[in-house]
């Protein structure tokens, strides 16, 4: 029995978390759903806002004209920078900052915009005319400072797309050549053979030039050596006794006689 109490307080408590659960859900959930809603909703009126005061534009003259304008362009310009720096937050923090800023501006553009609204009921033409330079000038402030920022978001946005399709370019070029390595590969491999054949020709031709010089030096030592005949002098460059008594000649004819080849034996 114990045990059967403990595991239905257990199932109790269980549901209860549960439960509890489902109801922190639905409530986060209608929550949500509310906020959006709220939002959608003040995105709506204000369009239709802004669509009214654009016929009031065109339709009004005199300073109620004026005054719808002036509203209309301080709308556009705080709506046109909110765009641009909601969708770039998500690349840049930096715009985070911007957004706070802008927040603070929308609120002086509330006020200002109230005021207008104000003014536009007016029946009294005289203060009308009267007030309404200097809440033109407050919007031009405001609507100057609203495109400065949003300017600013845009340059930079455009900035840093230049500079990654910079970086991009690059790398696509380092990975185009390092897919062409056989074209580097042969251009390494021309240059060193050239510089190999020229080696081989340089060394060619320092070999023929030694041997040539080798062979023309064994020439001129063979031509000293073999020029004077042995026995015509004495080794030492002085004449010999033969050439002394007049008898270098005959003795040459009488070698040269000696030497020649003997005729075979005759037929006869």
């Amino acid at each position: 029995m114990e045990i059967l109490g403990v595991l239905l307080v257990l199932a109790v408590l269980f549901g209860l978390g549960v439960a509890a659960l489902i109801v922190v859900g639905l409530v986060k959930a209608a929550r949500t759903v509310g906020e959006k809603v709220e939002r959608q909703e003040a995105k709506a009126r204000r369009a239709v806002e802004n669509v009214t005061l654009k016929a009031k534009t065109y339709t009004q003259t005199g300073p109620q004209g004026q005054i719808s304008a002036v509203r209309l362009r301080l709308r556009t310009s705080l709506d046109g920078t909110r765009q641009v720096l909601e969708g770039g937050v998500a690349q840049d923090g930096q715009l985070g900052e911007s957004l706070a800023l802008l927040a603070r501006l929308d609120a002086h553009a509330a006020e200002l915009d109230g005021e207008l609204r104000t003014l536009e009921r007016e029946p009294d033409t005289g203060r009308v005319a009267a007030k309404l330079p200097e809440l033109r000038e407050r919007a031009e402030r405001i609507t100057h400072s609203a495109e400065a920022m949003r300017w600013a978001a845009q340059d930079r946005m455009h900035r840093f797309a230049e500079d990654e399709l910079s970086r991009l370019s690059q790398e696509c070029e380092d990975e185009a050549g390092a897919l062409r390595h056989w074209d580097v590969a042969a251009g390494s491999g021309g240059s060193g053979g050239g510089a190999g054949g020229a080696a081989a020709s340089g060394a060619s031709g320092a070999g023929g030039a030694s041997g040539a010089g080798g062979a023309s030096g064994a020439a001129r030592e063979a031509g000293g050596t073999g020029g004077v005949r042995p026995g015509l002098t004495d080794g030492r460059g002085r004449p010999s006794a033969e050439e002394l008594l007049g008898l270098a000649d005959p003795v040459a004819k009488l070698t040269q006689r000696l030497r020649k080849p003997s005729a075979g034996p005759s037929a006869g």
